[in-house]
């Protein structure tokens, strides 16, 4: 069983996707650690993130031990990973090593929860479920506000905001796997739901 889980950044996705895994035995890929830690092979290469030859031949270079690493959940990184990841070769590269890990997931597991940005229209679109969460702009900037702030206090919630909304418009804009819902996705909207409310509502749909 493929369980499909899209969205924008700090809509929850990430959090259900984790629970949902463990509480049906899957196993759970975050698509999202994939480009965040390309992009951050490029910046260490010295590289734009926008510069498509250098950003695909980092993404052919990835290796497992790059998705461990500690540092991949800064805003500086997650901004790099946008760009990459408007990059057609870059897609391609990973494409493969998603589908791989959705057909034959690891350990034996009985299914696959996968989650990012396209996992319903590109990756897996025949998956069994397929969620898109979502959150108002605020809401979703309040929540990546209060994650910055663990390790910086200076961070500022209207340059969070802006910086959202201007990834969310690249996303929605890029000419390859643009950030939509799939046709047969079911919307869950989160601004209002603690993570508790959003784990049943999810789980009731599977379920059913």
């Amino acid at each position: 069983m493929i369980i499909a889980i899209d969205g924008p950044a700090a809509a929850g996705k990430g959090t259900l996707a984790r629970r949902i895994a463990r509480d049906l035995g899957f196993a759970y890929l975050d698509t999202g650690l994939l480009y965040r830690a390309t992009g951050k092979r490029v910046l260490e290469a010295g590289a734009d993130p926008e510069d498509a030859e250098a950003a695909e031949a980092e993404a052919r270079a990835l290796e497992p031990g790059d998705l461990e690493r500690p540092d991949l959940r800064t805003d500086a990184v997650a901004q790099a990973a946008s760009k990459v990841s408007a990059v057609p070769g870059v897609r391609a590269a990973l494409l493969a090593f998603q589908r791989t890990f959705a057909g034959h997931p690891p350990e034996g597991a009985k299914g696959a929860v996968l989650d990012g940005r396209d996992i319903g229209t590109v990756v897996c679109p025949d998956a069994d479920v397929k969620l898109f969460v979502t959150a108002s702009d605020e809401v979703r900037a309040q929540r990546r506000f209060k994650e910055l702030q663990e390790s910086d206090p200076d961070v500022i919630y209207a340059r969070v905001l802006e910086e959202m909304r201007e990834r969310d418009a690249r996303d929605r804009s890029r000419a390859v796997a643009p950030l939509e819902p799939a046709e047969d996705a079911i919307l869950l909207d989160t601004s209002d739901l603690n993570a508790d409310e959003v784990f049943a509502k999810a789980l009731d749909i599977i379920k059913k």
